[in-house]
């Protein structure tokens, strides 16, 4: 049993077809080989019949069975001849000279003659003469008449099956077992190779739809069944890795809301502060000079503004973040809003000397909002009159392909150690953060034109120029018609 079951599936096929075809061709061959000698059993039999009719009719003809002709039918050809009365006894041998006194009723041959009235047995010893006979037997007035033929060499042949078929059998016995072999050998590795699939699956490794099976009805259904299984396995993959996604940017948004809430609530502390230690004064000291309590009131003002300018920017973050839908889109000509806020920074421009020079034209439109749109140039012109010490400000197109228009803004000033360009656009995130709030900076601007941009559908970057100065370089994607 335990050498069976090592068996492979394929050799198991192979020697359960080839003993089926084994056992199929034993009973045919059995069959046929049975059906012959009876056939050729009932042929001789149907031959002796015959002597025997035509020795009751020459025993009717005479008076006595003892006749003549009755020996000259007995010798001839080893035939032998009996009559035996319907009691079971001998009354007449063609071999033999004195009868014995045996009952013959219980010879097959006899006892079918006298009921049915013919009969025969093909092979037995005859204890009387020490032959062994076909014997045929048939009924006749108050009678058997019983021919026998001994077995000799000739009658074995006569008698014998003709073992062509046999050899005919076994050759197409051996053809199938070929065959066989070969096919099951084929069905036997697409069963393996599924059978390796289940296991493997099982035990919940990757699978590829790589190895091509058969191009047969079991190949095909094999091909399906891993072929929709690899699908399967790469959309559970698919999905997880989308939800690990998810997930993962939920967790990112939670840190960023929960870094933007802490990061605000100290941003506002500073002005609510101020404004708060202004105001305990004035209450205090209501003689105070008028000089001092409008310096005092110059700083409530100052911070009130700050406080102003800070919310604003997160509303503006805000509605970019969580309310994308709803804001505003429409065609705008990306040259005339760069033109406007150039116009804006113009006059502060001049008083620090600073030359804003614009090279876009009018003929590049963006499906977007002009409000944020602004906001970008907006931020990054404020950005570099606040804090790059610079002499020129440069707002040029650099390309325009592929659905996209590239437009740089940049400046000769003291542009930014390199260990810092990496958080530019980082919510809160300053250089020098004494002088950004002298600045009355929010530390929120260059993170509203990252998102601005990214809600164009474009992407922005940043680099120090040689020898000096601030490159901010992004792109927006163009209107198409």
């Amino acid at each position: 049993m335990d050498s069976w079951s090592k068996l492979s599936f394929h050799h198991k096929i192979f020697v359960g077809l080839v003993g089926y075809s084994l056992l199929m061709v034993a009973c045919l061959a059995a069959f046929q080989y049975n059906r012959e000698r009876q056939f050729k059993a009932d042929k001789l039999n149907a031959q002796l019949q015959l002597l025997n009719d035509r020795i009751i009719d020459d025993i009717s003809e005479c008076d006595t069975v003892f006749e003549p002709v009755l020996n000259e039918l007995g010798a001839f050809d080893g035939l032998r001849v009996s009559i035996i009365s319907l009691d079971g006894r001998l009354v007449y041998d063609s071999m033999l000279d004195s009868m014995p006194g045996a009952d013959h009723r219980g010879r097959k041959e006899v006892s079918d003659a006298i009921r049915e009235g013919i009969g025969f047995d093909t092979r037995r010893h005859s204890k009387s003469t020490g032959q062994t006979y076909f014997y045929s037997a048939k009924k006749g007035k108050g009678y058997i008449v019983r021919t026998a033929m001994p077995y000799s060499v000739s009658l074995d042949e006569v008698l014998s099956a003709d073992y062509t078929f046999l050899w005919v059998i076994a050759g197409i016995t051996v053809a199938m077992c070929f065959i066989g072999f070969f096919a099951t050998r084929r069905m036997g590795e697409i069963i393996a190779r599924l059978s390796d699939f289940a296991e493997r699956a099982e035990r919940g490794e990757r699978i590829y739809d790589t190895a091509a099976f058969p191009d047969d009805e079991l190949g095909v259904i094999s091909s399906h069944i891993v072929r929709l299984y690899a699908r399967l396995q790469q959309a559970l993959a698919d999905r997880d890795r989308e939800h690990r996604l998810v997930m993962e940017e939920e967790q990112e948004k939670i840190r960023i809301k929960r870094r933007l809430t802490n990061n605000i609530n100290h941003e506002l502390k500073t002005p609510v502060a101020a404004m708060q230690v202004c105001l305990e004064t004035l209450m205090a000291h209501p003689d105070m000079a008028q000089s001092k309590k409008d310096e005092f009131l110059g700083r409530c003002y100052g911070a009130s503004c700050r406080l102003n300018r800070l919310l604003a920017d997160v509303s503006q973050l805000t509605r970019m973040e969580d309310g994308g839908d709803s804001i505003v889109r429409e065609n705008v000509c990306i040259g005339e809003i760069v033109a406007e806020v150039c116009d804006e920074f113009k006059p502060v421009a001049a008083e620090k000397g600073v030359e804003i020079v614009c090279s876009l034209g009018y003929d590049a439109y963006v499906k977007g909002n002009a409000t944020l749109l602004a906001s970008i140039f907006r931020n990054l012109i404020d950005n570099a009159l606040a804090y790059s010490g610079c002499s020129r400000i440069d707002i040029r197109q650099e390309s325009a392909d592929s659905g996209y228009i590239t437009i740089s803004v940049a400046d000769d000033g003291c542009g930014v150690a390199s260990e810092h360009l990496p958080r530019l656009f980082e919510r809160f995130y300053r250089i020098d953060k004494g002088r950004s709030r002298q600045a009355g900076g929010t530390g929120l601007g260059l993170a509203i034109v990252k998102n601005a941009v990214l809600f164009h559908g474009g992407k922005i970057t940043v680099r120090n120029r040689k020898p000096s100065g601030l490159c901010f370089t992004f792109s927006l994607e163009l209107t198409i018609d």
